[in-house]
């Protein structure tokens, strides 16, 4: 156990001293490069074999049905000769002595017009069948022979030699018929001795057509060498060795014979034989090429390819998790920005990023929160500063002060004084800037004080409603938010309209939103002027107020942004000669009380 842990161990140790790139190339060479030659070996050799297994039985199939073409040849032919060994009329012509060479003519012509001798074999095509006879009154010639004429010949001779009634047999007969169409005969030849009464010898041959089986041969279209062979002799065959003019070939010996079918029939024994191909291994991975190649390039090319991918996909991340942590030295951390993968490398990287970001936060929280509030506090004094500036409008303030100098003209004291209270509580209100917070409820008294004061200037042609849910009452907000917007409805809506205009004033809690409506019914707004509003409502800056003259409403939304850190959400609504609509919508959950706002207020003033 020691030896081999110390072995792995060293193992170990050499592979750790060694980058990516070169493990990689060591597992391609040990995994992959000499599986490689082990596998394909294998498999060339179960191809090889498996071919090999293939060809035999081909051979085997191929000799099994030139042996069933050539029974089945043999068959009919043997069949008709049967026909001729049944038929009296024929035995006892043989048997016949006729007087003159004309009295043999005559009674051949008879003969010859029966149906053996129109076609000769129905099945080896033009055939030749012959009657031998025991008897001298028969004249030699066409399809009668005299026996005495054929006891000499090679094919007689075996007939003569068997103890089977009809042989198959082979002979060459050269000079003896030159004019022959095939001097190779292939006959079948019988006894006919079927009558016992009938005393003289008889037999007939059925000359097969040589041309006929070797054509038959050539026909099944085999693209091996078969050869019919009798012992050494070739009978014929389907790539040469069929001569008609010439005897019989013999094999030579050198042949390569892949298959051989022996059977017996007719008292001849013949050898089917089917030759091996010539160069069968190179035809063979000819024949293959494109799979073998296949197989090459899918068991060197996709290890190859996948390890380079393996290889960039490990080492470009190190490379870069390397590089990010190569920062620890500086000021601050970076986030890693392309992390992929979920590996145990994307997990570190994923990692990484998350330990920046917590540090990043304790470093916000501890170093920079006291920075951030301070700026915020000065933030919040210009805009403080920009409100008043936008708020005390000395149109407003004149119009206010003509109505309550006619009011006194026209009505009694008790009606300008209240006049005069309301304008005090809108002054104080505007003057006092020591909080910015102020609760929903103390805004919506401003606002009603304000409204009222509307009223006495526009009459009965204006009117207004406030609804506030009482859940929302302690609810704070910065100082002037909605009245910005109500003294915004008033000086652009109702002035400019001399028809009734109302005023509708909601606050309220949807789902966790506060929303906070502002509705009138005055003139409206052209869309591309609500569409710009709604911008600078959404995206204006501090910079952006400090030069420009109408400040009022982005004011207001700019210290709702600031107090919420965006989490605000503005809707603007408007159409000419209807009204304009407008929805503040605050999640609660940024909504504090007044006593936590005192204390948030004063820790920033610190």
């Amino acid at each position: 156990m020691t030896a081999e842990w110390m072995g792995k161990s060293a193992l170990e140790e050499k592979l750790n001293n060694l980058n990516f790139k070169k493990k990689l190339i060591l597992f391609y060479l040990f995994c992959v490069l000499v599986p490689l030659f082990l596998t394909d070996g294998i498999i060339l050799f179960i191809f090889m074999r498996n071919e090999t297994a293939e060809l035999q039985t081909r051979m085997e199939n191929m000799a099994s049905a030139v042996q069933y073409d050539l029974s089945y040849t043999l068959e009919e032919a043997a069949s008709e000769i049967t026909s001729v060994y049944l038929n009296r009329t024929l035995n006892e012509f043989l048997e016949q002595n006729y007087e003159s060479a004309l009295d043999f003519w005559e009674a051949s012509l008879e003969i010859t017009d029966m149906a053996y001798f129109e076609t000769g074999s129905t099945t080896s095509g033009d055939g030749w069948m012959v009657l031998y006879g025991d008897n001298d009154s028969i004249v030699n010639g066409g399809h009668f022979y005299s026996l005495s004429d054929a006891k000499d010949s090679e094919w007689y001779q075996r007939l003569e030699n068997s103890d089977l009634a009809m042989v198959l047999c082979y002979y060459y007969v050269g000079e003896s018929d030159p004019s022959a169409a095939s001097q190779r005969r292939i006959s079948l030849v019988r006894w006919l001795n079927y009558y016992k009464d009938l005393q003289s010898d008889k037999l007939v041959r059925l000359d097969l057509d040589y041309s006929a089986l070797v054509r038959r041969l050539t026909n099944m279209n085999y693209d091996l060498s078969v050869y019919i062979c009798s012992g050494d002799t070739i009978l014929y065959s389907n790539d040469g060795h069929s001569a008609t003019k010439a005897d019989f070939d013999c094999l030579s010996g050198t042949e390569k014979t892949g298959y051989e079918l022996d059977y017996t029939i007719y008292g001849t024994t013949l050898r089917i034989l089917v030759m091996e191909p010539e160069n069968s291994i190179p035809a063979f991975l000819w024949g293959h090429l494109p799979w073998i190649l296949l197989m090459i390039a899918a068991n060197l090319m996709l290890p190859l390819f996948l390890t380079f991918a393996i290889n960039r996909s490990l080492t470009t991340r190190i490379q870069e998790l390397g590089g990010a942590f190569e920062q620890v030295n500086s000021d601050s951390l970076k986030e890693i920005e392309n992390v992929r993968g979920t590996d145990e490398i994307g997990g570190l990287m994923r990692n990484y990023n998350r330990m920046v970001r917590r540090q990043q936060e304790l470093i916000r929280t501890v170093y920079k929160d006291k920075l951030e509030r301070q700026e915020m506090a000065i933030a919040r004094q210009r805009a403080e500063l920009l409100a008043l500036h936008s708020q005390i409008n000395p149109h407003f303030l004149f119009n206010v002060l003509e109505s309550i100098r006619m009011h006194s003209i026209l009505k009694k004291e008790d009606e300008t004084a209240e006049m005069i209270e309301r304008l005090a509580l809108l002054q104080r209100q505007n003057a006092n800037w020591s909080e910015d917070s102020i609760r929903v409820s103390e805004e919506l008294r401003f606002v009603d004080a304000y409204l009222k004061l509307q009223q006495y200037r526009f009459g009965e042609r204006f009117s207004y409603e406030i609804e506030m849910e009482k859940e929302c009452e302690d609810l704070c907000i910065p100082r002037l938010t909605i009245a910005t917007f109500v003294e915004n409805a008033c000086v652009h809506g109702i002035e400019k309209k001399p028809s009734q205009v109302w005023i509708y004033i909601r606050v309220y809690r949807k789902d966790d939103w506060v929303c906070m409506e502002v509705e009138d019914t005055g003139v409206g707004m052209e869309e591309a002027q609500v569409a710009s509003i709604l911008e600078k409502m959404r995206t204006s800056e501090i910079e952006e107020l400090v030069n420009s003259k109408h400040v009022g409403m982005i004011n207001a939304c700019l210290r709702m942004r600031m107090r919420t850190k965006g989490m605000v959400e503005f809707e603007l609504e408007s159409e000419k000669g209807v009204g304009t609509f407008f929805l503040l919508r605050v999640p609660i959950s940024t909504f504090k009380k007044k006593e936590d706002v005192q204390d948030d207020e004063s820790t920033v003033g610190r």
